[in-house]
């Protein structure tokens, strides 16, 4: 919990509750750790000058435990200026990527703070409530994150690029073959029926010369 904020017990329980279901969303991409409510905050990240607990840290689920990013929940009375100088501009500075969960609403004034205060923010997303249902809705991705985006997309496509030309030669080979098999007896017809001419005249003369 931040440490310039006490949150209503209703504000708090909302705020758990959009942690645990990201949890479950982002676990399927990346081991998710948690640092929620009054539990011990046992998942931090380092930054410059020490280190930060944000509500979810998210690791490379394959490979070396290396930071993809943080994210961090926000409810309507942690939306201000006090919160995103002692929370927000830290979490900008923690190699890897920062989105912000922020309420419906609230997503104009998190610019804005963002902006004034010069906070590195990837994402920004908000979440509000449709029957028991948790919607989430993105508001902002910056320009950094849309380019590293492309770059990815370019990546794959250059990657399948070669495998999809090596289907194509291996289409075209397999076609060639079975054309020769087509061609081949046809080629060969010809040639049986000229030798079975021949043969045919050749024994055609030996008869009359024995009547």
């Amino acid at each position: 919990m931040s440490p310039v904020l006490l949150r209503p017990i209703r504000e708090q329980f909302e705020h758990n509750r959009v942690i645990r279901l990201l949890q479950g969303r982002l676990r399927r991409r990346y081991a998710v750790g948690t640092n929620i409510g009054d539990e011990p905050e046992t998942t931090g990240v380092t930054v410059a000058g020490g280190s930060v607990y944000p509500d979810l840290v998210l690791h490379a689920a394959q490979g070396p435990r290396r930071v993809h990013g943080i994210v961090e929940v926000e409810t309507n009375e942690s939306v201000n200026r006090l919160e995103a100088m002692a929370e927000w501009v830290p979490f900008g500075k923690v190699r890897g990527a920062f989105y912000l969960y922020v309420p419906s609403g609230t997503t104009d004034v998190t610019r804005r703070l963002c902006e004034d205060h010069g906070v590195d923010v990837t994402e920004i997303w908000s979440y509000h409530t449709v029957g028991d249902q948790m919607r989430f809705t993105m508001a902002y991705r910056s320009p950094r994150a849309s380019a590293g985006n492309r770059r990815s997309r370019q990546r794959a496509a250059q990657k399948t690029a070669p495998s999809r030309k090596k289907t194509a030669k291996k289409k075209v080979a397999a076609g060639r073959t079975r054309a020769e098999k087509v061609v081949r007896p046809v080629a060969k017809a010809p040639a049986k029926v000229a030798k079975r001419v021949v043969k045919a005249a050749k024994k055609a003369p030996a008869k009359a010369t024995k009547r």
